[in-house]
């Protein structure tokens, strides 16, 4: 609902106090204080694009769009309004190997976000004629990107990262792929992975933890799930970790600015470099202005007006990626500077003072990252559902000050190796 990406492109660091319980089908509850009055829950799903068998392309995301579509209980409108009525909000993301409903609410309101939230999540009915006008939504939302090379770019990119393998695959789908699923097909998908033992509920907020479990364990929608017909889940594909090959590929869009992602394959979520690179990342093209590529780009050259690193951790691998616009007879001289600043990190070790002054700055950004309280906790709720605990930032600070520069120097030199690196442009 809310678009692809959600809160994918926030690291996941969460605060020091929660408390966990499992209920006897599975679903697991994730709980963490807050210090106002508004609370933010939701429910993350292990279900994703890379979930979809190859003739579901697209499904994981309408799945999404149709269970606000809905319920045994619930109309559509009143599914949309049963939050808005009492100025509270309820939305949804699909990412790459979940998909998260979440929602915000005065305190007060939580046994009715949990009785929204279990209802859409277990008792969606996904009728065909909703069903057929959501998917020319969806085909809208499709063409809506298709006009923005600058996301459209990424995801060609990835593509041709993980080439064949669901990784690779458009989250939102094809139009005539959508406009071919039946009610049918949705039911068999969400049969075969909505179910309590692939959810984990989350709430971070001013409640008692004891209060959402009994909420949880006495609601009526999250009985029924373990009655529900279950299909054999399909095991994730696998991905070797093969370089791509130094190469360029140009598309001529016929766009005003050339659009260029340089990047490669990289560390999953539980490699140690995988913090490293989050480091190094942060350092070329992260937030600050006085970042590398920012200052040998923009301030120093003129070339462009946005330019940004990024790395997304998945489960078993990752991508890594540098962006930047700039004008088309510009794309040389970009290109010279990028691999200018990535190769005198793989060239020689930072020095102490330039580590410890790239630390603090990372570490001053996430404290301030904890302001934005609902992407807190759908980080919490993302590493709970994926690897069955949370980070504390206190130990996510320990890693950090653990940091060598050997340990950069030896991540850089893997990573950001010219026979590992692929460059698409769009022109």
């Amino acid at each position: 609902m809310s678009g692809r990406r959600g809160a994918e492109a926030l690291p996941a660091f969460f605060y020091k106090m929660f408390q966990t319980f499992s209920l006897p089908q599975g679903l697991r509850i994730v709980c963490a204080p807050g210090q106002t009055d508004v609370v933010y829950l939701g429910i993350a799903v292990d279900a994703g694009t890379r979930d979809e068998l190859p003739q579901e392309s697209g499904m994981a995301h309408f799945t999404e769009h149709m269970s606000f579509k809905g319920t045994l209980r619930r109309s559509a409108r009143q599914v949309i309004t049963a939050m808005e009525r009492v100025g509270g909000d309820l939305n949804a993301f699909t990412g790459k190997e979940e998909t998260v409903y979440y929602c915000t609410c005065l305190s007060q309101h939580v046994p009715r976000a949990i009785d929204l939230l279990l209802d859409i999540a277990f008792q969606s009915t996904y009728p065909q004629e909703e069903m057929t006008r959501e998917a020319e939504v969806v085909i809208d939302e499709i063409e809506s990107y298709n006009d923005q090379p600058s996301e459209l770019i990424y995801d060609e990119f990835e593509s041709l990262i993980f080439p064949g393998h669901p990784l690779g695959r458009n989250i939102l789908g094809d139009a005539e792929t959508l406009r071919l699923f039946r009610s049918a097909d949705m039911q068999r998908y969400a049969q075969r992975l909505y179910h309590p033992d692939r959810m984990v509920l989350y709430v971070l907020g001013n409640v008692e933890p004891e209060r959402v479990f009994r909420l949880v364990e006495k609601n009526a929608a999250c009985g029924d799930a373990k009655r529900r017909v279950r299909g054999l889940p399909t095991p994730r594909a696998g991905i070797a970790n093969a370089a791509c090959g130094d190469f360029n590929i140009v598309r001529d869009k016929g766009t005003h600015q050339a659009h260029v992602v340089v990047g490669a394959q990289a560390f999953g979520a539980s490699d140690p470099r995988q913090l490293h690179l989050y480091f190094l990342s942060n350092m070329l093209g992260g937030p600050a202005m006085s970042s590398r590529l920012n200052l040998a780009l923009r301030e120093r050259n003129g070339l462009v007006y946005t330019v940004e690193s990024n790395y997304t951790a998945y489960t078993d691998t990752g991508i890594w990626t540098v962006y930047y616009g700039c004008d088309a007879n510009d794309r040389a001289r970009c290109r010279r500077l990028v691999a200018h600043e990535l190769d005198k990190l793989t060239q020689h070790p930072l020095s102490q003072r330039a580590l410890d002054a790239a630390r603090r700055q990372l570490k001053g950004q996430i404290g301030i990252s904890y302001d934005n309280f609902e992407n807190v906790a759908i980080g919490m709720a993302k590493r709970y559902l994926h690897y069955g605990k949370t980070l504390t930032k206190e130990a996510l600070f320990e890693r950090l000050d653990a940091i060598t520069p050997e340990n950069l120097l030896s991540t850089a030199q893997f990573v950001f190796a010219p026979e590992r690196l692929l460059t698409l442009e769009y022109v």
